[in-house]
């Protein structure tokens, strides 16, 4: 099995500041044993900016960009030689990889990307993966590390997905202040009403809560991978899951599974702009399984080229699909609500029928 480990800064701070390293030893021993049982496993993990807070005695996680990416700069080598440290004591191999978001949306790097962690795995060394918070701007003001880990889940075929949090797994309420919530055991679909009742932001060390982590159980979900939340304070649930014993939230990947290429657009590629689009077009895309032709756009937004990744939206705003565009948003704009035969006396020329061909589209709805 091949699985994608996901340890937040809310598992790795101590309370008086900087980085646990009892905790992260534990971490290291669970992950350790998996290794050994014959399992391929990777970490993605936050906490370089958690640990450059220790460093430079700030009293809490700096809410300015450029601040944050100096923590990040001086955290990151400690984390990463506590993870040399801890491993290490299990004689095990560690490497340092650093993601950016474009490393998502270039297929050429997306490949290279895939092809040296799958190296890694095969000879036996464990990679720990974190977004370079140093440069990455808008992954430090966006961006978290849950949505990060379905990607790299994603990306090198993952089976599993197992994020540790710092609570049991998704509950029907927030537990930490609602004594009535219960644990929900299993998940098949993901809906809106439960990501309503995830909330917002977490911790005060880091930028992710439960509700990102459904949202990434979304991403992993759609590529057929099982995603587990379980507590990263309890020691051994890592090796339990995997001979099936129950722990945290199961979200059960595999329904209507996405081709890889699909879940590149759908969920690497940041969109460049949307198209709201007719009921007609809607059904086509949604129920038929049709392309998007320019007579069933009715509004075009954004300042999108030929080839970038575009939203097909409802009218009432609600995310239907996301496709690689034939035209350009200029292009767009002149030729919408039109039939395929009249781009070309529009234009001058004709790149294709379709906006957005269907092999270039995955559906989100």
């Amino acid at each position: 099995m091949r699985l994608v480990v996901k340890i937040g800064s809310n598992i790795l701070a101590a309370k008086e500041g900087g980085l646990d390293e009892k905790r992260m030893r534990s971490i290291a021993d669970d992950v350790s044993r998996v290794s050994e049982a014959g399992h391929e496993v990777a970490v993605v993990s936050s906490g370089a900016v958690a640990a450059g807070v220790g460093r430079l005695g700030l009293k809490k996680r700096p809410s300015e960009i450029r601040l944050k990416q100096a923590a990040a700069a001086v955290g990151q080598s400690q984390l990463m030689w506590l993870y040399e440290k801890v491993f290490n004591e299990n004689e095990k191999k560690v490497a340092q990889i650093l993601l950016t978001r474009d490393v998502f949306t270039d297929r050429a790097r997306y490949i290279n990307s895939k092809n040296t962690i799958l190296t890694l795995l095969g000879l036996g060394v464990i990679p720990i993966i974190n977004e370079n918070d140093t440069v990455a701007m808008d992954e430090l003001r966006f961006g978290d590390n849950d949505q990060l880990a379905a990607l790299v889940a994603q990306l090198m075929g993952a089976d599993r997905l197992v994020i540790l949090s710092d609570v049991d797994g998704l509950y029907t309420a927030d537990p930490r202040h609602n004594p009535e919530a219960s644990l929900i055991p299993a998940v098949s679909e993901i809906t809106r009403e439960m990501e309503k009742t995830a909330g917002g932001a977490g911790s005060s060390v880091g930028t992710g809560g439960m509700y990102s982590k459904i949202l990434a159980a979304r991403i992993a979900m759609s590529a057929g991978i099982n995603v587990n939340i379980i507590n990263g304070r309890k020691p051994g649930l890592l090796m339990d899951i995997l001979h099936g014993k129950a722990h945290g939230t199961l979200f059960q990947g595999g329904v209507g599974k996405l081709p890889a290429r699909k879940g590149w657009i759908a969920y690497g590629l940041k969109a460049k702009g949307r198209l709201t689009i007719d009921e007609g077009a809607e059904d086509a895309i949604l129920l038929r399984g049709k392309s998007l032709l320019p007579s069933g756009i009715k509004l075009v937004e954004g300042d999108f080229d030929r080839g970038d990744p575009v939203y097909c939206i409802s009218a009432s705003g609600r995310r239907l699909a996301k496709g690689l565009s034939n035209y350009s948003a200029e292009e767009v704009e002149k030729i919408k609500g039109l039939r395929s035969s009249e781009i070309n006396t529009v234009l001058g020329y004709s790149y294709s029928d379709e906006v957005i061909h269907r092999d270039n589209m995955a559906v989100l709805d």
